[in-house]
C-alpha cells in the first residue's frame, strides 16, 4: 500500500452521475488513498417535504445520483479494488421515504394487473445523529417510534467495462444498487476491476432500511462518506463482496430472486473454498449449515441477496484478500 493521501470531493448540483460507465472520472486516486466524498440523495436533494411529490419532482433517468466516478491508479482488468467504509455520516437531520405508482414489492404494475396503482405519499423522518435514531411517524395517525440510526451506502461500483453504461438503478456484477444494509461503515467492499481505472461512484446513502427494501425507498439522506481503497493486483472478483471483522459475504443480483440466491451462494461457496483450502464439497456443506441470507431488495431491474457465513466458523484464511480487509481497518483507524 502507498503513502495515503486524503482527497475530498464535493460536486457541484450538476457534476453527478446517472450511470456507471460513460462519465469522465472527477479525480485520481492511488491504492491506499482516503476519500471523504459528499454523496445525495437517491432523489437528487429534491424531496424535503410532504408536498414534493416524488413522482411530480423527480424524473427519469435523474435518479440515484452517484458522486464520482473516481480514477483509481494502477487499477487494471483482473484485478480487485477493496473499498473500506470509514463512516458515513448525515448531512442533513432529515431523511425521505416514499410510497409512488408502480413501484416497490407491493404494488400493481401498469401491465400485469388491474388494481389501482399505489398513492403517492411522503414520509419525512427526523435524524437524530447524537441519539442515533431516525423517528417514523404514521402520516394517518399519530403513531411515532425511534428506529436505530444505521446509515448505509446504497449505491456503490464501477465501471462495467468497455463501451457499456448502466444505469445506477442496477445492481450487477460491478456493484450498483446493491441496497444493502450491510454496507455500512466498517465494512470492506470488494469489486472486479473491468477497465483501466476501476472509475468507482457511490452515492444513495439511507439512514437505515429494512431487507428487502418492501417498498423500494429506504430513509433516504444525503452524506459525507469517508473510505479508503485499496487495489489487489491480478486477484479477479466476479460477484460484489463484503468482509467485516465478524462475517465474510457474497452478493447476487438477478431476476428471479431464487437466481440472486443461488448466484450469491455459489460465489460464496468458492470463496470459502479458496479462503480456507476446503474441498469444495465441504465448503458447500458449511455454508448450507452456517450460512444466512438476508434479501437486499426486491423492487429492482435486478433483485440482490447477500449469502453470509461468519468468520468464527471457517478455517484460517489463505487466500490473496487476506489482512487487505484488516491493513484498510488499521488505515482508517489511523485516518480518524
Amino acid at each position: 500500500m502507498t503513502g495515503m493521501e486524503r482527497i475530498v470531493y464535493r460536486p457541484a448540483r450538476d457534476e453527478f452521475a446517472y450511470t456507471f460507465g460513460g462519465f469522465m472520472p472527477v479525480a485520481h486516486v492511488r491504492s491506499g488513498d482516503v476519500l471523504q466524498v459528499v454523496t445525495e440523495d437517491c432523489f437528487g436533494g429534491l424531496v424535503r417535504g410532504p408536498a414534493d411529490l416524488p413522482s411530480q419532482v423527480c424524473r427519469m433517468p435523474y435518479l440515484n445520483p452517484v458522486s464520482g466516478p473516481f480514477f483509481v491508479e494502477d487499477a487494471e482488468p483482473g484485478d480487485t479494488l477493496a473499498v473500506h467504509l470509514i463512516s458515513i455520516e448525515p448531512r442533513r437531520n432529515w431523511g425521505v421515504s416514499a410510497t409512488f405508482p408502480h413501484f416497490g414489492a407491493l404494488t400493481s404494475t401498469a401491465h400485469t394487473t388491474l388494481q389501482p396503482p399505489l398513492e403517492d405519499r411522503l414520509w419525512v423522518y427526523e435524524v437524530d445523529t447524537t441519539a442515533g435514531i431516525v423517528r417514523y411517524r404514521a402520516t394517518a395517525s399519530d403513531h411515532s417510534v425511534d428506529l436505530p440510526l444505521e446509515p448505509m451506502i446504497g449505491t456503490v461500483g464501477v465501471a462495467p467495462g468497455g463501451f457499456e453504461a448502466r444505469s445506477t438503478i442496477v445492481p450487477d456484477t460491478h456493484g450498483g444498487n446493491l441496497d444493502t444494509p450491510h454496507l455500512r461503515a466498517g465494512a470492506t467492499l470488494y469489486l472486479g476491476v473491468n477497465m483501466h481505472g476501476a472509475m468507482l461512484a457511490l452515492g444513495d446513502a439511507h439512514a437505515r432500511q429494512g431487507e428487502g427494501e418492501a417498498c423500494g425507498v429506504g430513509v433516504e439522506i444525503a452524506t459525507t462518506t469517508t473510505l479508503a481503497v485499496e487495489v489487489i493486483k491480478g486477484v479477479p472478483t466476479v460477484w460484489p463482496r463484503i468482509e467485516t471483522d465478524h462475517q465474510i459475504m457474497s452478493i447476487g443480483a438477478a431476476r428471479p430472486l431464487e437466481d440472486a440466491y443461488r448466484i450469491a451462494h455459489r460465489d460464496l461457496v468458492a470463496w470459502t473454498a479458496a479462503l480456507t483450502g476446503l474441498d469444495e464439497l465441504d465448503a458447500y456443506q458449511l455454508v448450507s449449515q452456517a450460512a444466512r441470507a438476508p434479501i437486499g431488495n426486491v423492487c429492482d431491474p435486478n433483485y440482490t441477496v447477500v449469502a453470509a457465513v461468519d468468520r468464527q466458523f471457517l478455517p484460517s484464511p489463505t487466500t490473496p484478500y487476506r489482512g487487505v480487509h484488516d491493513r484498510l481497518r488499521q488505515l482508517a483507524a489511523d485516518h480518524r
